[in-house]
């Protein structure tokens, strides 16, 4: 009896420890006036720090949070990722970084809450924008428009994911960590591209949205005539001057950069600590009630996802935390000091009444008074490159070019946004020096490599009299096509024997290829971020008699956003020959053979249970890609 009570006891103490720790963000009612987001009868000011889930596996999820929460964040903003959830038609996945429920119950146990945008359409870098390819073939369907088919399955999705999320009982109405929800994103600057069907698919969106009772606030960023009650928000670098498009909605940013997104072949993007608090303080200072940074946490592109085309599979964005996981210092530190020194004039700024008053050419302040007599005020210095002494209630301020001061009791400054108290900190990659087993008296490694055949392997998928549309054709199940057609060569032709080549001429939709002839590597093109298209010369083997031209081309990321994207298209356009004698040959009508993929995709060989599918080729030191000839743009 004595053990069974100790047993009790310890049971208890232990669940009375985890209770210390673990804190359930719950709500029972949002709603909103002019000023903020009202919960449980409270205006909130808040700070929120966009995590993408399937950006960081499941395992990184708490201790993000953990360090988002640390650094002063009360809520955690994610998409919702369409083409990752819906495989196809009615077949769902959540698992693995995929498990939304998992984390949305992180969020919640660290006691903070969550900002759920379901789109569905997300851009965010994200292949084909977060919307799935099969889609795409669906008959009648144009994205983004008064398209019936596309509304039906884009309503379907957003109800499956509310009724998952009402479920788990996620929702604030409902004593869950979710206060707000968005539909549709960044819509309002293409809308009249898409003509007749543009505002009446925005308006559907929102009263299809509002239909879903989720008993919370729903959002449209950029959408400039959100109807009541559902709020507009702004993105961007800075968004002190924005202005919601009624009087009765409150100022809120849902994507604050703190940096950027990378492409293949750019430079690193960066935003200095300094530039983006002032832009949060300039913010709060112009009746800010809601500031989201994009990303907080940017994380990995895994597998395919990333979009563009030419985005790179890091989505780091310069954020203040780190693709891996590690605080970004002196970023995150600076910021976690703005937010605390926000955090002192929340009341004031919330129920205070604003005044503005120059100061100078460049220079202002803020003044918020509650009834009261509490004050709070910024001080703001607009002058990007000189210093200012400024005099505000008969006292003088030092403030630095292009900087805020914060002044919670409008006396003394509690934060200066130029003013970075931490030390920078810098991660580095260190490789390992991994010798071949060439090298003597070194363990080394052994290489193992598979040889890929250029052109049709197996059987072919497909013929065509001409070049086709690589996605159209792969529906994006693989980032390869082949395409194969070969090349009768008289004995007599002028280049033969005589020390010239004839120039292979190719132009391209995108993204990248490879081009081969009788299975040797020729030549290699691709596009780039800011144009995909490309055209190439190059000079080629040819032999007397029958040729085979196998031209291997190559997605990088289909494009995530922009009007009408879903008909960018990729792949070959045309294939022409120089230096015959009859002149140029036109091979663009030609019959072509197609194959979808590489051998090495269809035996998975990237899968510990596919290595045994194929017969190795042992090498002391790794392949290494060489051509015979280089490649000139045209």
């Amino acid at each position: 009896m004595a053990d069974a009570i100790i047993s009790r006891s310890i049971s208890l103490s232990l669940c009375i420890f985890a209770l210390l720790f673990i804190e359930v963000s719950s709500a029972s009612n949002v709603t909103y006036d002019s000023r903020s987001l009202i919960i449980d009868g409270q205006r909130k000011l808040l700070f929120s720090a966009s995590i993408h889930y399937p950006r960081s596996v499941p395992a990184m999820w708490p201790g993000l949070v953990k360090a988002a929460k640390e650094g002063g964040v009360d809520a955690i903003e994610t998409y919702v990722f369409w083409n990752g959830h819906e495989l196809s038609p009615g077949n769902y996945y959540f698992e693995g970084r995929y498990d939304l429920v998992k984390f949305v119950r992180i969020v919640r146990e660290a006691g903070l809450y969550l900002i759920l945008r379901i789109g569905p359409f997300v851009a965010a870098e994200w292949n084909f924008g977060g919307i799935p390819v099969w889609l795409h073939y669906v008959p009648g369907t144009v994205f983004r428009t008064d398209s019936e088919p596309f509304k039906r399955h884009m309503q379907n999705f957003i109800t499956y994911i509310v009724n998952k999320m009402k479920s788990e009982k996620f929702f604030a109405s409902q004593g869950g960590p979710i206060i707000l929800a968005q539909v549709e994103n960044e819509y309002g600057d293409i809308e009249r591209v898409y003509g007749e069907g543009g505002k009446p698919y925005a308006m559907w969106a929102a009263s299809m949205a509002l239909s879903q009772n989720i008993g919370v606030p729903w959002i449209m960023c950029q959408q400039y005539d959100a109807p009541d009650p559902v709020i507009n928000t702004c993105n961007s670098f800075y968004c002190d001057q924005f202005k919601p498009n009624s009087p009765n909605k409150p100022k809120i940013w849902t994507e604050n950069w703190p940096g950027w997104f990378r492409t293949f072949g750019s430079k690193v993007p960066q935003r200095t600590p300094e530039d983006i608090a002032y832009a949060v303080a300039r913010f709060f200072q112009k009746g800010g009630s809601l500031n989201n940074y994009y990303m907080y946490h940017g994380g990995t592109n895994f597998g395919r996802t990333s979009g563009g085309p030419f985005i790179t599979t890091s989505y780091d964005y310069d954020a203040p935390i780190d693709e891996y996981g590690i605080p970004r210092f002196p970023k995150w530190g600076h910021l976690k000091q703005l937010h605390e020194a926000i955090k002192l004039c929340e009341h004031t700024l919330l129920h205070g009444e604003p005044a503005s008053l120059s100061l100078g050419p460049a220079q202002e302040a803020d003044i918020y008074t509650d009834n009261s007599g509490t004050c709070a005020a910024f001080i703001a210095n607009m002058d990007e490159e000189n210093d200012k002494i400024i005099h505000f209630r008969n006292a003088s301020y030092h403030v630095p070019a292009w900087s805020v001061s914060i002044l919670p009791d409008c006396n003394n400054v509690a934060f200066n946004t130029a003013k970075v108290g931490f030390q920078t900190s810098v991660v580095e990659m260190v490789p390992e020096d991994l010798r071949s087993s060439s090298h003597t008296g070194s363990k080394g490694l052994q290489w193992d490599m598979f040889v890929e055949k250029a052109g049709i392997w197996g059987t072919t998928d497909f013929s065509a009299n001409g070049l086709v549309d690589h996605i159209n054709s792969t529906r994006d199940t693989t980032d390869y096509l082949w395409y194969t057609t070969s090349l009768l060569v008289n004995e007599n032709e002028g280049f033969l024997g005589k020390g010239t080549q004839p120039i292979l001429v190719v132009s391209s939709k995108g993204h990248a290829l490879h081009a081969f002839v009788n299975q040797k590597l020729q030549a290699s093109g691709s596009g780039n971020s800011s144009k995909p298209t490309f055209d190439f010369k190059c000079p080629i083997a040819l032999k007397a008699g029958r040729n085979e031209i196998s031209l291997l081309s190559m997605t990088v990321g289909l494009q995530n956003g922009g009007p009408f994207y879903e008909w960018v298209g990729a792949g070959i356009s045309s294939v022409k020959i120089e230096g015959f004698n009859n002149g140029t040959i036109d091979l663009s009508s030609s019959s072509w053979t197609y194959k979808i993929g590489l051998e090495g995709e269809h035996l998975k060989i990237y899968q510990a249970n596919g290595l045994n599918n194929v017969k190795w080729q042992s090498t002391a030191d790794p392949p290494r890609i060489s051509l015979s000839h280089g490649t000139r743009q045209l």
